[in-house]
């Protein structure tokens, strides 16, 4: 076990490392974190920040060897730098989880070979391939990098043939996954940890609603059957034991209209998501990746009330300054900001959390903060 006293190492300085230093601080962990940007959110509040492009293999060694473990909070940290990490200290999640889930099509063929639930795909390589795909796969359909995309980022949907042409050269050269429309009727997640010893914690079923592909408001728990909130928990269990992760992850799901539960991403670390936890439950979801990769013990993800999160995006500056009296008005209501320096549309700055006797009263409490914080 690595026990309080001992240096954690961060590669990614956002939001997410941001509330895992805050998290490991208080349990009197110290942390260093190291990015390509300096006085970012998780420098703001760690012990170290380097900053070093991640292909800085040199600076990533000397990175490691000041700490006792290294993790990290985002998953687009190449491949080549987990593993010179990994010749000091450990890594968790290891370097094979993060490769996995990475890269859209490695995932969707480790999710297909595994046997799990996902949406029909094809590989993109050509636009040959990309036309014979649409044809096998129905429109609309959606097209996706494989690689580095997130929030929408390198997604565009077509409804027909003749946009192939169009929607490849906006590859640019990237090989690219289609996969076919899916007209869900929900889109849940489950964020769960899974310790050294395999030991396995959930926070149930989180309903998402997305705006401009960006996660808008979460809520918990999830308003769905008994036995489908259970099904998409064991599907996350055996996901976890799979890929034998050692920490956080989320599971992203469509739920479709007929009740059927299929796997869209995964995401190997905390999740936007799984922020209500910081207020609602226990142990928050950055404890627990605390605690997993350190060894100790998952704590109890028990959820003291139902739960409401709204993400604040960069949007909101627009006019000036958020009024943030209107937020802080609404007695139910927990404001976190992220320390970032410059708002800009669609980048995420903040969240407010809403805690009340039922997810209706939370979700109606965190609406009306955000509302309040226009200029």
């Amino acid at each position: 076990m690595i026990l309080p006293g001992a240096t954690i190492g961060v590669l990614g300085s956002g939001q997410l490392g941001r509330m895992f230093a805050i998290a490991a601080r208080r349990m009197g962990y110290r942390v260093h974190t190291l990015s390509p940007d300096t006085d970012t959110p998780t420098g703001q509040v760690s012990d170290l920040e380097y900053e070093a492009r991640y292909d800085d293999l040199d600076e990533i060694r000397r990175f490691a060897s000041k700490v006792s473990v290294v993790t990290f909070e985002f998953e687009n940290v190449p491949a080549a730098a987990v593993d010179a990490a990994a010749e000091y200290v450990p890594v968790r999640p290891a370097g094979h989880v993060l490769y996995t889930t990475q890269h859209r099509l490695r995932e969707k063929n480790f999710l297909a070979a595994a046997g799990f639930p996902i949406t029909p795909f094809c590989h993109v390589r050509t636009l040959e391939e990309l036309q014979e795909g649409i044809k096998r796969l129905g429109t609309p359909a959606v097209l996706k990098t494989a690689g580095f995309g997130y929030d929408g980022k390198g997604q565009t949907k077509l409804s027909s043939v003749e946009e192939a042409e169009e929607a490849f050269k906006s590859l640019d050269g990237q090989e690219a996954v289609l996969e076919a429309f899916v007209d869900f009727e929900k889109e849940v997640s489950v964020v769960a940890a899974r310790g050294l010893t395999g030991e396995f914690a959930h926070y149930g079923v989180i309903e998402n609603e997305h705006s401009r592909h960006i996660l808008d408001i979460s809520v918990a728990p999830a308003q769905l059957p008994a036995e489908v909130a259970a099904e998409a928990i064991e599907i996350t269990r055996s996901l976890l034991e799979e890929l034998d992760v050692v920490g956080v992850m989320c599971v992203e799901f469509f739920l479709t209209r007929s009740g059927k539960l299929l796997v869209n991403e995964l995401a190997p670390r905390p999740h936007n998501s799984g922020h209500f936890t910081f207020d609602a439950c226990v142990t928050s979801q950055f404890e627990q990746q605390l605690r997993a990769v350190c060894g100790l013990p998952l704590g109890s993800t028990e959820l003291m009330r139902p739960a409401a999160m709204a993400n604040i995006l960069g949007d909101l500056w627009q006019d000036g300054e958020p009024y943030w009296p209107g937020a802080y008005a609404v007695p139910n209501v927990k404001v976190h900001l992220y320390g970032k320096l410059e708002p800009r549309p669609g980048r995420k700055m903040g969240h407010l959390t809403a805690l009340a006797a039922d997810v209706t009263d939370a979700l109606a409490a965190v609406t009306r903060a955000r509302k309040a914080l226009k200029p």
